[in-house]
């Protein structure tokens, strides 16, 4: 496994090589003793996938409030998606800035998103399929999120969504 930083400090880009013969593909999506030799205490307990019927699906910006923030690697396993990472930790000096990635199955890439940071995607393929593997359940009472198209943080959506949730649309604007 291959991890990539960005400019916002934890927040990385995992890629593995795919093994491929006649049957298809072998590849590694998650080692701890990978993320350990790279410094990083990550132990998921939590697996879950999210599915997109259409093309331009937007899911986000979530994250979860403490006690119950998030560690989680995002992968795509069906389609493509373009993949937003907001930083929103307190006193950090990336504080207010994103980064962006296309997570595809093709490529196999992940994203490893440290605690404070908001998450969010718009499929780009019909079938759109990711899964996450995070190191804290769900606390729906805790589930909190930044609207998608909020100016302060002029997120770089390569296209208009065509589906949002409703409580993806009422998530506050911030001040």
């Amino acid at each position: 496994m291959r991890f990539h930083t960005t400019p916002l400090a934890g927040l990385l880009e995992v890629s593995s090589d795919a093994h491929r013969d006649h049957r298809g593909l072998f590849r590694r999506t998650w080692c701890a003793d990978s993320f350990a030799q790279h410094g990083i205490h990550f132990a998921p307990k939590q697996h879950s996938l999210s599915e997109n019927t259409r093309a331009l699906t937007l899911r986000g910006m979530h994250f979860q409030q403490t006690p119950a923030q998030e560690q989680k690697l995002v992968r795509c396993i069906q389609g493509e998606a373009f993949d937003v990472v907001l930083d929103l930790r307190e006193g950090s000096a990336t504080w207010g800035r994103h980064w962006c990635v296309k997570l595809s199955a093709q490529a196999g890439n992940a994203l490893f998103i440290p605690k404070g940071f908001a998450h969010g995607f718009l499929s780009l393929s019909d079938h759109t399929v990711l899964e996450y593997l995070i190191d804290t359940p769900h606390e729906p009472h805790l589930a909190r999120g930044v609207r998608w198209d909020d100016p302060r943080f002029a997120l770089p959506w390569p296209a208009k969504p065509l589906v949002v949730s409703d409580k993806d649309q009422r998530w506050p604007l911030h001040a």
